[in-house]
């Protein structure tokens, strides 16, 4: 089901420059993040593949955080592809995925680094992605910041919060 501005394009964003609103996280910049995403989610899992049915015996630890780094990427591609406004489980499940992605390429790259016999062969997140330009690296603090930027605004209309009702026991 497409979302349909009120004048009929596609999207829910602002409808002015400069006008705050929710957007869709697969729209404008997003569209470029996504693929991204998507090209990571395809060689992740290409290789994860590979190497589980062919080489799992070498590096047990190393393809399984491959195949581990292949299911965020598909998730997250799949969840930003459809977060937007009103599609508030796509957009958690981003923030999560994407967070999980933070992590895993700092934990593992930073593992990588401390303990190479651990990592006798190298995954998409060894060494904080250097075998992909480092891009595994760059790549989720930009989706974090792409979803901070399409988050919702407070409503502001609805004025200050009324105060709460008191407490009858606390008047007696």
């Amino acid at each position: 089901m497409s979302e349909h501005a009120p004048d009929g394009r596609r999207g829910t964003g602002p409808s002015a420059p400069g006008e705050p609103g929710p957007r869709r996280t697969g729209d404008g910049f997003g569209r470029v993040l996504v693929a991204v995403y998507g090209i990571f989610a395809l060689a992740a899992s290409a290789r994860a593949g590979v190497q589980l049915v062919r080489d799992w015996h070498e590096a047990p630890l190393a393809y399984g955080l491959s195949a581990l780094a292949a299911v965020v990427y598909v998730v997250a591609t799949v969840a930003l592809a459809r977060g937007g406004p009103g599609r508030v489980v796509a957009r958690r499940v981003a923030w999560v995925a994407v967070g999980v992605e933070l992590v895993g390429v700092l934990a593992v790259g930073a593992l990588s680094l401390v303990d190479p016999e651990a990592f006798p062969r190298a995954t998409v997140w060894s060494d904080f992605g250097s075998g992909y330009g480092y891009v595994p690296l760059v790549l989720p603090f930009v989706g974090l910041w792409w979803l901070w930027r399409t988050r919702a605004a407070p409503d502001s209309s609805l004025g200050p919060a009324p105060d709460p009702a008191p407490d009858p026991e606390e008047a007696a």
